[in-house]
């Protein structure tokens, strides 16, 4: 189960928010109905976007995986 602060891997694209599947992110907010408000910052601090998203939108970063770095489009 994601808890508030858990980091996140993103399953599918979010063009609006600039995020593709695969991309990590923190979990901010969890909600009674399992929905979680994500938010996704890159390797500055800056904060790319807000998103709140369900369940099966997400899903919880495991121990054995490696981190991968790409550069964001220019806007």
């Amino acid at each position: 189960m994601i808890k508030e602060h858990d980091l996140v891997v993103l399953r599918r694209d979010l063009p609006e928010v600039g995020v593709e599947a695969g991309d990590v992110g923190v979990a901010i907010a969890t909600y009674p109905n399992g929905a979680l408000e994500v938010e996704f910052v890159d390797a500055g601090g800056a904060t790319l976007g807000v998103a709140t998203l369900e369940p099966g939108e997400v899903r919880a970063l495991e121990g054995s995986e490696i981190l991968h770095v790409r550069s964001l489009s220019p806007a």
